[in-house]
């Protein structure tokens, strides 16, 4: 738009409470690590309309508060004196709200067009060369008003409830009206709790578990690269998937065995999985928010961990569901621990048996407000198969472009839209042609319209050397 935009930064002051130094936090350990692997920002990128009759003063006055409230957001990152990264939290300092004011003869939407498509430029863009601190802030003013936010924040401090938490202090997001907790504990003391014999315990125990998944994993999930200059991740593409079938399938079958989609959707995609590669036994991550812990619902942070399970695909596709509702149990009871423990272990268990093993396959159920009305489907009018599948022409798949660096040959995230299944597949294009995926995808559907109406048929899953393309 040019010059019908005048861009300009307004300086915003701030103080509060937990000035201090403390080691990184599990989850931050955790974070840190994907973002080397992968060269990813990991930011938490968004945008939102704001309540009529807001000003640009109002906005940074909501911005002053909510940095001076939470510690995390005044955090630094550097290293201690022993060259280990630790975390700095900040008194007091300043912050730039960048404000993008629009022409008078413009419409309203462009305000908000344009700020749709800043959130996801500012989700790519390393926050350190804008700001000094794990938040950026942009806001949209037309005609006087401020009509539009764009809110970034950087996943070392925050994650996915962690941002709808602080998106309450502001009075916007899904999430207005709950109440936050004030003795939350704050991220840089969680740091130090994670020091203590009491939660050294508790990554102990997680150890012992992750052991039984780890000792006889094969080299890479998926198999090797024909490539010589195999790289895990160089070589990925990303396909978004919606079926509006699969959806009403997954809830059938969810309302059927009194499961949460969530176990339905993990053993659905795993069993789709095993189905077109041959990978049986299949042992994949999942993301464990561990916010069920004691004083971690309402933390200002990262606390985002990989489980590990493992499931056998022999059997039915009830047989699957069953697993996954008892595997989800016990991996997430065991997925809050120290991530340089869970590298000695791995370090332990490849010189044992003589080879590097890694997991690359992993499931992430992003999932929050429909999740919830997903799962409330007791009250729902059942449908029947044929008018689920009448849906199958909607079905939805779209490439993009490639994503030349990930970490998992095969990563599966479940996006929060309403009425569908909304998948985002990256996959190492060296393992997976793009016709194995496609197929993958539309198995899903089948097997959640077989979860929903056939529990007795078998899963399908073939040896490997049988399947086309694996």
């Amino acid at each position: 738009m040019g010059e019908r935009i005048v861009s300009s930064r307004l300086t915003v002051s701030f103080s509060g409470p937990g000035a201090g130094t403390a080691p990184l936090s599990w989850g931050q350990k955790t974070i840190l690590q994907d973002m080397r692997t992968s060269d990813w920002t990991y930011n938490i990128s968004g945008a939102h309309h704001l309540p009529e009759g807001l000003t640009v003063a109002d906005v940074a006055e909501r911005l002053s508060r909510l940095m001076s409230k939470h510690p995390a957001l005044r955090t630094r990152f550097g290293t201690d004196d022993e060259g280990e990264p630790c975390q700095v939290v900040h008194g007091s300092g300043e912050i730039e709200l960048e404000v993008m004011t629009f022409a008078d003869h413009l419409d309203r939407t462009d305000a908000v067009d344009h700020g749709n498509r800043l959130w996801l430029k500012w989700m790519a863009a390393p926050l350190e060369e804008h700001t000094p601190w794990p938040l950026r802030m942009g806001v949209m003013q037309y005609r006087g008003e401020a009509v539009y936010l764009v809110l970034t924040l950087g996943h070392l401090v925050v994650d996915g409830v962690g941002g709808l938490l602080l998106m309450t202090d502001l009075d916007l997001g899904e999430l207005v009206g709950r109440p936050v907790d004030p003795d939350a504990v704050r991220l840089a003391d969680l740091a130090r709790r994670e020091a203590t014999p009491e939660l050294r315990r508790v990554s102990d125990r997680a150890m012992r578990y992750w052991e039984t998944h780890l000792r006889s994993l094969p080299p890479l999930t998926f198999g090797e690269s024909g490539a010589p200059d195999y790289e895990a991740g160089r070589r990925c593409r990303n396909v978004r998937f919606q079926s509006r079938a699969a959806y009403l399938a997954v809830v059938e079958a969810a309302r059927r065995t009194r499961t949460d989609t969530g176990r339905v959707l993990l053993a659905v995609i795993a069993t789709a999985i095993a189905r077109t590669t041959g990978v049986n036994p299949l042992t994949l991550h999942v993301a464990a928010g561990n916010r069920y812990r004691p004083g971690l619902a309402d933390v200002i942070g990262s606390v985002v961990q990989n489980a590990v399970l493992t499931l056998d695909l022999d059997g039915t596709v009830d047989d699957v569901i069953a697993q996954a509702r008892q595997a989800t149990t016990a991996a997430l009871m065991n997925a809050y621990y120290d991530p340089d423990q869970l590298a000695e272990l791995a370090a332990r268990l490849d010189a044992e048996r003589g080879y590097p093993a890694r997991i690359t396959c992993r499931i992430n159920d992003r999932r929050f407000s429909t999740r919830a009305r997903a799962d409330a489907v007791a009250d729902a009018p059942p449908l029947t198969e044929d008018e689920i599948r009448a849906r199958l022409p909607e079905t939805y798949v779209k490439w993009h472009k490639f994503v030349y660096r990930w970490t998992d040959q095969l990563f599966v995230n479940i996006e929060d839209h309403p009425d569908t299944v909304y998948l985002q597949v990256v996959s190492d294009t060296e393992v997976f042609p793009a016709e194995q995926v496609e197929a993958m995808l539309h198995a899903v559907e089948e097997v959640a319209i077989e979860a929903a109406f056939h529990p007795d048929v078998p899963t399908g899953a073939r040896p490997r050397e049988a399947v086309t393309g694996a």
